[in-house]
Parts: structure tokens; C-alpha cells; sequence
């Protein structure tokens, strides 16, 4: 069986492709997740996806990965990125490796975000590389023994 990695999406990345396009691209949410999809099937894994614009649907899913097996998240909280403590809890409590990543590089952008709940407890994060992000993380996630 391929081992499984979950992509979670926080709020209003739903809307990538249409907001902000200036800052966050052209690239659709479901542009990522098909080229995820694909990415993961030449590396062996199998990628789910989840998107949710609502904090307690997150934190459902990510226990729910712990029962599913998965093996690492790519995790983009969105906005949850500087305010959630329960999304935090939720990735220490199940004990799932995972990365952060960002479309926009948040060190450039508004003070407020600049800190992030995640950051110091994630295998890595990725800032500011578009949606190609995700891609490099999804290969490190694949082929690191971090997430074996």
C-alpha cells in the first residue's frame, strides 16, 4: 500500500486564482490538487485533499489522518496561521510530521503576519514561492525517511 500524505487547505485558499491574483497567482486550489495528485502517483504516495474554511473541520480531519494511517501533512492554514491554537494541538496531538507552506511570502506582508503557530514545530516551511511550494514540498514529503 502507498503511503498516504494529506494536503490541507485553510480559509479562503478556495478562492485561489481569483483573489489577489497580484499576490497568490493565477493558479487554481484545484490546479494545485491535480498537479499534487499526479506529482504524488510518479512518487508512490497517494495524496488526499482537504479544504475547509472552517477551523474545526480542520482539526477533525487532521484526526481523523491519524486513523487513516497518513504519514505526513502539507499543510497551508491560510489566515489559522496566526490565530489557531486548536489546528496547532490537533498536528502535536496526532504526532503526523508535517510542512507549512504559503503562497505569498508572509515576512513581506502585514506585521501581523509575520508569526506563525506552526513554524516552529513543522519538519519545514516554505514562504513565497507561488504554488510551486507545494510541489517541493510534496517531493520532500515523498521521498524523506522524516516521513516514512
Amino acid at each position: 500500500m502507498s503511503r498516504r500524505i494529506l494536503l490541507i487547505n485553510g480559509p479562503n485558499l478556495n478562492l485561489l486564482g481569483t483573489r489577489e491574483p497580484s499576490i497568490y497567482g493565477a493558479e487554481t486550489l484545484e490546479d494545485v490538487v491535480r498537479v499534487a495528485k499526479a506529482n504524488g502517483e510518479k512518487l508512490g504516495v497517494v495524496v488526499e485533499d482537504y479544504q475547509s474554511n472552517h477551523e474545526g473541520g480542520i482539526v477533525d480531519r487532521i484526526q481523523q489522518a491519524k486513523k487513516d494511517g497518513v504519514k505526513g501533512v502539507i499543510i497551508n492554514p491560510g489566515a489559522y496561521t496566526h490565530t489557531s491554537v486548536a489546528i496547532r494541538d490537533a498536528l502535536l496531538g496526532t504526532d503526523i510530521p508535517f510542512i507549512e507552506v504559503h503562497v505569498s511570502n508572509v515576512h513581506a506582508r502585514e506585521p501581523f503576519r509575520h508569526h506563525s503557530y506552526f513554524s516552529d514545530k513543522a519538519v519545514a516551511t516554505i514562504v513565497g514561492l507561488g504554488v510551486k511550494g507545494y510541489e517541493y514540498a510534496l517531493d520532500f514529503v515523498a521521498t524523506s525517511p522524516k516521513f516514512a
